[in-house]
């Protein structure tokens, strides 16, 4: 970075052209988020004070955080943070960041989640919560209900936990660490409504992803094993056993899996009401299917 007085503004556009140069993603955004995190503002901060001065030190973390960028290290891992709904929620690489498209799975689930808890509040299970994205942003839309979330990872759970927190939702959400649904034990007809982000993409297909998800976002939470439906099987086929009689199972899929997916569900003899929800990109992306259950 040149030696000379930088404000906001001409600092933005350079990091703006430099990652442009450099091919990364949205530069624009990248660069505002990384200005406004280093600088301790918000992005809109930066044009109403465009013309401030950089100082020194702060243009030596600006250029620590470029570096990591360059690098292809996420940009919500380098800040810690990324919104999801109407959260902002802490990340860290022991989870995965969550994505505007699993914003329509948490449409579809507020469909289903009656607005009162009259007759009863709702029993919602979240398997794989990692950041907690998807029960928190539920929870905070319908008060009342109770909502169990479920991960493998300690470490996964303590940032889900602090999301928690954040938002003061500690009541609302019993958090469990476990493998699926054997966190939940003999819990069995009882869950109104169960959603997951499981992992969706193959194992061959990981290493041809981006960098920024290849290189640093949990492996766990991204492997579906070779066809990529490992984690999906074993939800069709558990699902319905912990589902109280005509309850819902949501899940997020990739693109591509449609009709694999209709046919495990087909298979298990043990939902109705199946359909395939698009995403706001028009890929198939969150699959929605009725206990047969009596």
């Amino acid at each position: 970075m040149p030696p000379e007085a930088w404000t906001i503004l001409k600092l933005l556009k350079w990091t703006t052209t430099y990652f442009t140069s450099h091919h990364i993603e949205q530069p624009r955004a990248a660069a505002e988020i990384l200005l406004a995190h280093t600088l301790g503002v918000g992005r809109v901060d930066l044009y109403i004070q465009y013309d401030r001065p950089v100082e020194p030190r702060e243009l030596v973390v600006f250029k620590e955080l470029i570096q990591r960028r360059l690098q292809r290290e996420p940009v919500a891992y380098i800040v810690k943070e990324k919104g999801f709904w109407s959260l902002d929620l802490k990340v860290t690489p022991d989870v995965l960041i969550p994505r505007p498209e699993t914003e329509v799975l948490v449409e579809a689930a507020l469909s289903i989640i009656p607005p009162a808890i009259s007759p009863r509040p709702f029993e919602v299970l979240d398997l794989g919560t990692g950041s907690g994205a998807i029960v928190l942003a539920l929870a905070r839309e319908r008060s009342g209900h109770r909502f169990y979330a479920v991960d493998n990872s300690q470490k996964a759970l303590a940032v889900a936990q602090d999301n928690t927190r954040r938002y003061g939702l500690e009541a609302a959400v019993t958090f469990l660490l476990g493998n699926w649904f054997d966190a939940v034990g003999d819990r069995h007809g009882c869950f109104d409504l169960i959603v997951s982000n499981p992992p969706y993409i193959s194992s061959p297909d990981l290493e041809r992803l981006p960098l920024e998800v290849s290189r640093y976002e949990p492996r766990e939470a991204l492997d579906g094993g070779p066809d990529g439906l490992d984690a999906i099987r074993l939800i069709i086929e558990r699902a319905a056993a912990h589902m109280s009689p005509g309850g819902w199972l949501l899940f997020e899929i990739g693109y591509n899996q449609r009709a694999l997916v209709e046919t495990l569900l087909a298979a298990s003899m043990s939902y109705a009401d199946v359909a395939v929800i698009k995403d706001h990109s028009g890929f198939d992306r969150v699959v929605r299917a009725r206990s047969k259950g009596e």
